[in-house]
């Protein structure tokens, strides 16, 4: 609750980005899955997807990739991702079989069967929503995702897609993460002179508003980001 202006100051209802945002409060942490019992009525019986807000994706045809799980859980399922990791205690691990078939999920698990760690990412059928409402507590008294993806595993409706070797995925949780992920962006923005994840540039490419309200947007920010987005306003830059 106490985060909540915050995330509301700074992004609104979304209208000003050709979007739309609404909010729900977790006012205990229960855990990852209960997300989809607080947005139950946000759903509507639609599929979803789910992505935690310590996670940082990077790399090429991203993009599609994600177009790609929207297609397949619409379709029935549930979709992660499996990215190989030097230590994968900390997180959910998923190992596979010989023909990359999925055999096991756990978490956090203290002798992982493989390398390859699920990230904060997950895209959801419409029966998401029936079957968080049900799931039981984990020992250390939570609603866990991992449970949630075991029950699309036994049902045999759950696809992993695996990042390659060039894509990047950090997990911004702690003091060491977050100075990693921000050593990478900054590389990177000041190597090729974008921003990365720019959410105004994203909106304007996407044809959500137009070049006059990005520069408007760029006048109201007084910072390098503000003259950022000016600059993409009266560049040659097309959509």
């Amino acid at each position: 609750p106490r985060d909540l202006p915050m995330f509301e100051e700074l992004l609104g209802d979304g209208s000003r980005i050709g979007m739309k945002f609404e909010y729900k409060v977790q006012l205990i942490p229960n855990g990852l899955a209960q997300a989809f019992v607080l947005g139950k009525d946000f759903l509507n019986g639609e599929p979803g997807c789910l992505i935690l807000g310590d996670n940082m994706f990077y790399g090429q045809h991203f993009r599609r990739m994600l177009v790609d799980a929207v297609k397949e859980t619409e379709q029935g399922g549930a979709c992660v991702f499996g990215y190989e990791v030097a230590d994968p205690r900390a997180y959910g691990v998923v190992e596979f079989d010989e023909d990359g078939k999925v055999v096991s999920l756990e978490e956090k698990p203290q002798h992982p069967k493989s390398n390859y760690a699920v990230p904060g990412l997950y895209f959801y059928d419409s029966t998401v929503c029936d079957k968080a409402a049900v799931l039981e507590p984990s020992a250390r008294g939570e609603y866990e995702i991992t449970d949630l993806n075991k029950m699309y595993l036994q049902e045999g409706s759950l696809k992993v897609k695996l990042f390659s070797r060039g894509f990047a995925w950090l997990d911004t949780g702690n003091c060491d993460s977050l100075l990693e992920a921000g050593n990478f962006i900054a590389t990177i923005q000041n190597r090729q002179g974008f921003y990365v994840s720019c959410i105004e540039e994203i909106a304007w490419r996407n044809g959500w508003i137009s070049t006059e309200q990005l520069n408007i947007l760029g006048q109201e920010i007084k910072t390098a980001y503000g003259r950022y987005l000016q600059q993409l306003a009266h560049s040659q830059f097309s959509r």
